[in-house]
Order: C-alpha cells, then structure tokens, then sequence
C-alpha cells in the first residue's frame, strides 16, 4: 500500500511540476535594434529635450517603413506563439456573427436603415419597402476588396432624389464624395476631394462641405491641417467651380462648418479654434443674395444647432450654464436676447432632437442616460422610462411625424432597436439581437470612490453573479477623461470573453469627460490634466483595496486622448497595474501640435510654445517620462494611416520604452495596416486586433481562457 501511496505522490510532483513549467515559461521577445540619434536635442525656453527618435516622424521613409516591418514580425511572433489565441478568435468571431441593426431615420417620406449580416467588414444602407424585401442602397463592402474603405458621412436631398456620400480609404480622415441618383442607382459625375472634417448640408440643388487645399507634396497623412475652408458644391459641376462661402484668412488654424435646418431655411456656420467653444453666423437662405451675420462670437462656449423653429434658431449651449440649456434666437432681430427655452437644470442635458411637436431631451444623470420630455415651449410633460440604467442613443424622427425611433444598451443589454409613439410616449422592440451569449449571468454595479484630491468620482463594473472579492479576477480598466467625452454604459463583443472567463471590465468616469459639465470638464484639463491621472489611479487602487482583483491581474486600456491616460499612468505607476494597452494615443505632448489637426486641441492640453504650458506637460508626457524601470506587459497599438493622431507617437514611445524598460515582460508595438484613428475599421481587423488584445492580457496574466462547447 505505501509504495503505490509513494507512486502516486511522485506521479502528482511530476505532474504539478509541468504544470508550473508551463505556467512561468514565458514566450521569449528579441527586441529589434533600433537607431537613436543623440544629436536631436530641442530647446523648449532654457530646457533642453532630447528626441532621439524624430526620425520615425517621417511616416513616408525607408527607414520608418522598415522599423514597422521588423517591430511588426517581433510582435506578431510573439502573439502567434500564446497558445489559446486561436480560440479568442474564433470566440470573438462566433460572438460577432449576428445581425446588427441601426435606428431607421426617414428622409422623403421614405425609410432607411444600416444593417450588418454579422461578420460584414461595413454595414449596408437599406430602404424599407412595404410588403415586400427591403432595398440594398449603398453597401460599403464594394469600395474596397478587403473592406478597410469605409462610408464616412451622408446626406440626403430634401426631396429624396440624391444621396451625397463621403467615402475613407484605409481608415484616413480625408474624404471623397460622391452622388447618387436614387431613382436611377446611377452615380453622377460628381467628384469631389480634399475633404476633411465635414458634414454634407443640402440646399436646393447642391450641398455645402468643408475642405482644406489639396497637398501637393504627399504629406497628408502627417502635415498640418491649416485654412479649412466652407464650400458650396452644385450637382453636375466639377469641384474647381464650386463656390467659396466662407473661410477666414487671417486665422489659418480655424475651422469651420455648415448646417443647414431642416426645411433649408437658413444656413448656420459654426467657426472654431478648438476643441471647444465656437463662434456662430447665420445666412438666411430664403432671400437672394442675403449675408452672412454674426449671431454669437468668441469661443468662450459651445452652441449646436437643434433647428430653426420659425424664424427662430434653436440651440443648445453652456454660455452661461455649464450643464447646458435649449435657447432660441430670433433671425429676425439678432441683437435681441436669446429667448430660454429648457433652464440649465442638475444634470448634464446632453443633447436633444425634435420629433412629433415635442422635444426629447436627454441629460445625463449619474453618468447613464435620461430622458425627459417637453413641448415646444419648453413645457416639461413627463419622462420617458428607460429600460434599464444605460445609454441611449438618440432619438430619430420628424417634427411632425407621431413615429420615432432610438436605440438603447448597457454594459450587459446589447443594442435594441425601438419604435417611440410620440403621442402616447410608449414604445416597443423594432429589432433585437440573438447574441450566444446567457447575460442573465451577469451584472453591473457602479460604485463611487475616492480620488486623490476627495473628489467623488463614479465607475461601472461588469462582472458574473456571485462574484467572490478574493482580489483573484482579471480586470480590464478602461478610461477616456478629456474633451468633454462622456462614457455611458453601452454595449461592447469585445468585453464578453473577459467575462465569461471569471474578468472584469470596469470603465471609470473620469474628469476631463463631460459626465457633469463643464466644470467637470476643466477639471481634467491643461495645469489640471493630473487630476484625470489621479482618478484613474485611485479606481485602480480602489479596486485592488476592495479585493475586486490585484496589481498582478489589472490591465488598463485606453484610445487616442485615453492612449495618453494609460501612457502617463503606466509611466508614474509602473508598479500598479500587470498589462497596459496605450491605444493610438497621444503621447509626444511637446510635439502633438505640429501634425494634422492636433493643434486643435491646446484647450485640453496647452502647448509648449508657451513656458507655463511647458512646466506641466513635460512632467506626465508619457515619451519623456519613460525611465530606467521595469514596466507592466504592454502592447502599444496604432495604425499607418491614422491621421488623427499620427503613429509618430506610438512609433517613438515603443521605442523609449523598449530602450529603458527593465523587466522580463514584453514590451510591444503592434501597427495595423490600411486602418486610421477607428472609424470605419472592418470587422476582419477588429475581430483580430481584439484577439491579440485579449490574450496577451490573459497570457501575460498567468490565465488562461476557455469558452463554452457548442453541442
């Protein structure tokens, strides 16, 4: 008996000793070497900065071309070699395969609708038909065989015979336009380029677009954007006619827009420097050869057209109220005081859309969506229940039609489709999903915590029922925190394999946002930017402190402004967090402005050029900042054609972090191809880049993950 007991105990050593074999042996990284030049040393106001890797500015280079290839192969070599990464694929995938509907909006008296099959790389524009199959009329999946051009923007004419259409090529900000005849499905002869930050406006025959000049040196994806430009283009013409509205000359980083009301009675410009605040100007468009007048200068506040009613404009503005309010101007004798329609009230109104002679606002209460209902005249009538605690989004209708629609999700709700009586204020599914997914497992809680400085501050946690807090569970912690973006709980695939493999994802509403106004905006802004990175901290803290999980089972996402989140916390808390995934970020803070559209956003940031602005971002620049430490496993991600916030700031802080980075974890870049800042990126990529994501977390966590057999 005891010497089957014995071999049985050696047998168990040598299985446990496999085991822990395969648990800490860890997929080997050779870092490619990569060239510093010490030579490059800028000086910012009697500091000097060394830029040892400038040369990776030059997207269009030999040398650029190479560093991505070859940091390409280390980090794809890596990712193929995490043993369930097949299977985070084909979970992602087979989670992803359902049918995916957007609100239906009427133009024309007609219906149309987006859809997705499931796995399309760019949902379809549908025309609803009674009684019979509803009407392909523009599927996106034919501009591009492997799908990574996109639809950008469209535009119906008031009398429902066109479409204008704005088309991105590999996920780039510039656009293209194009016509379509709707009673032929012919395309005209229109082409119409160099467009960038626009909408489409109609207006009788023709539409009004925002361009900037054509590049002549094939710099467009880096170069900076200047002399944005409103322009009026006439169906049937070529573009080198179309008519020059509005453009100002003596201030070259301006850019300017146009919306045109409902019934194309005025044309309203909005003229900006930033991020916030606008100027607004108004042409009346029912009296021939009418001028453009001034309605609001400065940029002290933002004002967004809702419609005209009337002779009266409406719009929704902090001037004065940083939780906003509805105003309505009088076209008619603009020196007059605005006329208050919806008082700023407690929470957040957010944004609002008319539909049935009623107007639907909807605030924001507690960082999830609110709606309340009132007349024309600013009358409150009743709330609109909501079916859970989440995120609605927007509500889609005409003013005079009793039919409407919106869509609704949560963290755990995945987005339904509703059609809105707006007499009776009931409403019913239109479309819902069938996902294979049971979320009857699972729950959201939000919680509120400290931040450093005592400021409450909320977050949402998703998690299964039952949930013990034994500070053992994954979590992924994602954040935004800037430019007055607001997170609402909404509907994500991608964050339902970390549940359904014992994860957490938790989303912290951070200031910087716009969650509770514009206070709460400025809070996270130039001098105060620490304060975003102070929260984010102190919800990573909090959940450690609360046993929801620990430092060895934290990661931390975040894109564009929130790639700089994750940058600057990896930097200052190395220690806190297993994984950090810095997304297209901005993280060269000495040198954002000098690209694209990035000087756009000093309201947020500040600029070195100035010496005060200086000081602060040369403390949390996450590129200057990186230091002779071991960091968290990170994954930086990017794309060669995001020309929002170019991959120079990827390219360099991967660089600085593989230079100075002390530990055993991976250090990675991974660059997609034909893609940009996000918009428009085929699902094949999405489902891909999410799979990578995944599983370097969950590998680089010590986890494993597995999925529910099929029968």
């Amino acid at each position: 008996m005891l010497k089957y007991l014995s071999f049985s105990i050696v047998l168990i050593l040598m299985i446990s000793c496999e085991m822990e074999e395969e648990k800490n042996s860890k997929i080997a990284v050779d870092y490619p070497e990569v060239y510093r030049d010490s030579s490059v040393v800028e000086d910012y106001h009697g500091t000097e900065v060394a830029d040892p890797y400038r040369w990776l500015e030059d997207d269009n280079s030999e040398q650029t071309k190479a560093w991505v290839t070859a940091q390409n192969k280390v980090t794809h070599g890596y990712l193929d070699q995490i043993p369930f990464r097949d299977k985070v694929r084909d979970r992602l995938e087979s989670l992803w395969n359902y049918e995916k509907y957007s609100s239906p909006f009427k133009e024309s008296g007609e219906y149309y609708y987006f859809k997705n099959d499931g796995l399309q790389n760019q949902s379809v524009l549908y025309k609803i038909e009674e009684g019979g199959d509803d009407t392909i009329i523009l599927d996106p999946n034919s501009f591009s065989e492997d799908g990574t051009s996109s639809l950008a923007g469209l535009g119906f004419s008031k009398d429902g015979k066109y479409l204008a259409y704005f088309i991105s090529d590999g996920g780039s900000d510039w656009r293209k336009a194009r016509v379509l005849d709707l009673e032929t499905m012919e395309h005209l002869s229109d082409d119409l380029r160099w467009i960038k930050f626009s909408g489409i406006s109609w207006a009788g025959d023709g539409f009004y677009y925002s361009r900037y000049p054509a590049s002549k040196d094939g710099s467009e994806l880096s170069a900076k954007n200047e002399y944005h430009s409103l322009y009026y283009h006439k169906l049937g013409t070529d573009q080198s006619a179309d008519q020059l509205i509005y453009r100002n000359d003596d201030y070259p980083l301006r850019n300017v827009y146009a919306q045109t009301t409902e019934d194309e009675a005025f044309l309203v410009i909005g003229e900006t420097e930033s991020t916030s605040g606008n100027s607004v100007k108004v042409k009346d468009l029912r009296k021939a050869n009418s001028k453009i007048q001034a309605v609001f200068d400065g940029f002290e506040s933002d004002y967004s057209l809702i419609d005209n009613e009337g002779d009266y404009l409406l719009f929704l503005t902090n001037a004065d109220a940083p939780k906003q309010k509805l105003i309505a101007v009088n076209t008619s004798d603009l020196k007059a005081t605005p006329k208050e329609i919806i008082p700023e009230g407690e929470d957040v109104l957010q944004t609002l859309s008319i539909a049935g002679r009623k107007i639907f606002a909807e605030y924001i209460h507690n960082a999830a969506s609110q709606v309340k209902i009132f007349d024309m005249n600013g009358n409150y009538l009743t709330e609109l229940e909501l079916p859970t605690i989440g995120n609605i989004g927007g509500i889609s209708g005409k003013k005079d039609d009793e039919e409407a629609f919106f869509s609704f999700s949560s963290y755990t709700v995945p987005t339904s489709i509703y059609t809105l009586n707006t007499d009776t204020h009931k409403y019913e599914v239109f479309k819902a999903p069938e996902i294979d997914f049971d979320f009857d497992q699972y729950t959201t809680e939000q919680v509120w915590f400290d931040s450093y400085d005592g400021t409450k501050v909320p977050m949402f946690l998703t998690y299964k029922k039952g949930l013990k807090r034994d500070g053992s569970h994954p979590t992924m912690l994602y954040g935004y925190g800037g430019f007055n973006i607001s997170l609402l709980p909404s509907f994500g695939i991608t964050t339902l394999p970390v549940l359904e493999n014992d994860g957490i994802y938790a989303v912290v509403n951070l200031r910087g946002g716009g969650e509770f106004g514009k206070e709460w905006h400025q809070a996270g802004t130039k001098e105060r930017k620490q304060n975003v990175f102070d929260d984010f901290q102190a919800a990573a803290e909090y959940l450690i402190a609360e046993k929801y999980t620990s430092s060895e089972k934290l990661a931390i996402r975040g894109g564009s402004n929130g790639g700089l989140l994750v940058g600057a916390c990896m930097t200052q808390r190395p220690d806190l967090y297993a994984v950090a995934f810095p997304a297209v970020g901005v993280l060269d803070m000495l040198r954002y402005h000098k690209f694209t559209i990035g000087w756009a956003w000093a309201t947020d940031y500040g600029s070195s050029d100035d010496p005060e602005a200086f000081d602060y971002l040369m403390k949390y620049s996450p590129l200057h900042n990186v230091k002779d430490v071991a960091y968290p496993a990170t994954m930086v991600t990017t794309a060669d054609h995001d020309d929002r916030v170019v991959p120079a700031h990827s390219f360099k802080f991967a660089s600085e972090l593989q230079h100075h980075h002390q530990g055993d974890e991976p250090v990675l870049i991974r660059v997609e191809t034909s893609a940009g800042h996000g918009a428009g990126k085929p699902t094949s990529k999405i489902i891909d880049e999410y799979a990578d994501i995944l599983s370097f977390m969950y590998y680089n966590m010590d986890e494993k993950m597995s999925f529910p057999v099929k029968d």
